[in-house]
């Protein structure tokens, strides 16, 4: 089966009913504690180098091909074709057997999933020449004492870039994604994911969250091989809106993809969104 094949057939398998709601859990007071929950959906497949100097694979998903994409119900959003960006001549590919330390030797920039038709770019997540500043990555969340401790272990655990991109859809579906790079693959899963995400809620505070529950409905058919991924949901009640959030480790790259609406976050192109850009990074 080729490459092109088991994308097409990963996103199809996304289921379309909305999330089930589940109560929230006790508040834990121990981070430690929660972090000892960690639970990461992960596939066993290695994806081959095709060849240095050139694409090493293609990530796409038709309308035509998906079961439901053409209907007005089904709620997915139209993304481009998307290609992963060539790797330099006799790189290889982040999880070949040659490449020990897990490195993405492609641009990081070009990693991140493009925005949907339709879409309205916050092009402020561009950064400068296509790289975040830290600072306006942890503005993602609420708390000082978080942002303080998330800057000290980016500095801890080597951080080199942050690549992120960000749209808001027609219906006013609010989308960041931002992709952090480190040294290896051992820093990632080793020091900086196993930090910040358990099983039960996140380690830090999203702004504009209120209790978040780990996401019962995200279908697990829908792992992508080698790439690690835990997802949440706000609890009812929401406040002003409900946010969605992922926490994506694919190498020497960690992934946070945020998703918030006014009202309801609908879950469906949320699990898009999280499957294609688990895609490219895998």
């Amino acid at each position: 089966m080729s490459e092109q094949q088991t994308t097409t057939e990963t996103a199809a398998q996304i289921a379309a009913p909305d999330l089930p709601t589940a109560p929230p859990p006790a508040p834990g007071k121990d981070r430690r504690v929660l972090r000892a929950l960690l639970r990461w959906t992960a596939a066993v497949t290695v994806f081959a180098v095709a060849g240095a100097g050139t694409a090493y694979g293609i990530t796409r998903m038709d309308r035509a091909d998906v079961p439901g994409l053409a209907t007005a119900s089904d709620g997915r959003w139209a993304y481009p074709e998307l290609t992963r960006p060539p790797l330099p001549s006799g790189s290889p590919a982040p999880f070949a057997d040659a490449n020990r330390a897990g490195v993405h030797y492609a641009d990081l920039r070009a990693l991140v999933l493009p925005a949907p038709a339709g879409a309205k770019e916050d092009k402020a997540l561009r950064g400068t020449d296509g790289w975040l500043a830290t600072e306006d990555y942890l503005a993602e969340y609420s708390l000082k004492e978080d942002r303080d401790e998330l800057r000290q272990k980016l500095v801890d655990t080597g951080l080199r870039h942050i690549a992120a991109r960000g749209w808001t859809a027609p219906d006013g579906t609010r989308t960041r994604i931002y992709l952090l790079q480190f040294g290896t693959a051992n820093v990632v899963e080793n020091q900086f994911a196993s930090d910040n995400v358990a099983y039960s809620t996140p380690a830090y505070q999203v702004r504009g969250s209120g209790e978040t529950v780990y996401d019962e409905g995200f279908p697990e058919a829908a792992a992508v091989s080698q790439v690690e991924r835990t997802a949440y949901a706000e609890a009812k009640p929401y406040g002003a809106e409900q946010v969605r959030q992922a926490y994506v480790a694919a190498a020497d790259v960690f992934a946070v993809i945020l998703q918030s609406r006014k009202g309801t976050a609908p879950a469906v192109p949320f699990q898009q969104t999280v499957v294609l850009q688990s895609q490219l990074l895998g």
